[in-house]
């Protein structure tokens, strides 16, 4: 899996504390942005995340490029509605070359597992070709692909969805190959942003689980926000 932060809103945070200063501020947005004193910033900062006022957060977007993941995993990601996708298409791109898959470290791990898989999967990459040799459309052919199957993806998210996002998928209880995507990414947001990323992450981190019965019973060390 690779995963890489493409672009973010320049100083996302004097972004959204500009936002956020608009509403009480005599003067325009492109005035506080130049002019107020980190201190403010800190302080608007500290406001909004306290007290849950996140709409100002939406001003601020995180585009990232992920390779080496499964359909498995994009049929997940895309649930999370406010956010822009762009997948590489199995319509279009015919996987004659071969087609790469993403194996479960469970099946790895059995030798009768792995077996199982790997004939499978070779046993539907051949039918897919013999399908293409037959004139069949790849949009047509592809429906023999696995979820297993790699894809590439581009996702673009605001902060406010990205924090939620986070708090679902880094959770030890999401599914393991989003999860290490969700950290990943997470681990690239944090330093453009540290105060709003701070306690980023799984429910655990800022509280108590919700999961109640499902609870992992493993939580994240708690983080306070100063």
């Amino acid at each position: 899996m690779q995963v890489e932060l493409l672009y973010h809103t320049p100083d996302p945070e004097r972004a959204i504390a500009t936002a956020a200063r608009l509403c009480y501020a005599p003067v325009g947005a492109s005035e506080l942005m130049e002019t107020m004193p980190p201190e403010r910033v800190a302080s608007v900062l500290k406001t909004i995340m306290v007290s849950g006022h996140h709409s100002t957060l939406e001003h601020a977007s995180y585009t990232f490029a992920v390779d080496g993941v499964s359909r498995a995993l994009t049929h997940q990601l895309v649930r999370h509605r406010i956010a822009s996708f762009n997948q590489q298409s199995q319509r279009y791109v015919k996987f004659t070359n071969g087609l790469e898959v993403i194996k479960p470290a469970t099946v790895a791990a059995d030798a009768e597992a792995d077996r199982i898989f790997d004939e499978a999967i070779e046993v539907a990459k051949d039918s897919y070709e013999k399908l293409l040799a037959l004139g069949v459309p790849a949009e047509d052919a592809r429906y023999l692909l696995p979820n297993a199957a790699e894809t590439k993806i581009v996702i673009t998210m605001n902060v406010r969805e990205l924090l939620h996002f986070f708090s679902l998928r880094c959770c030890n209880r999401a599914q393991w190959e989003i999860r290490e995507m969700a950290h990943r990414m997470l681990e690239l947001a944090r330093p453009t942003a540290p105060y709003i990323f701070m306690d980023a992450g799984a429910p655990c981190v800022r509280g108590t689980c919700p999961e109640g019965k499902m609870s992992c019973g493993n939580p994240y060390p708690k983080v306070v926000r100063d």
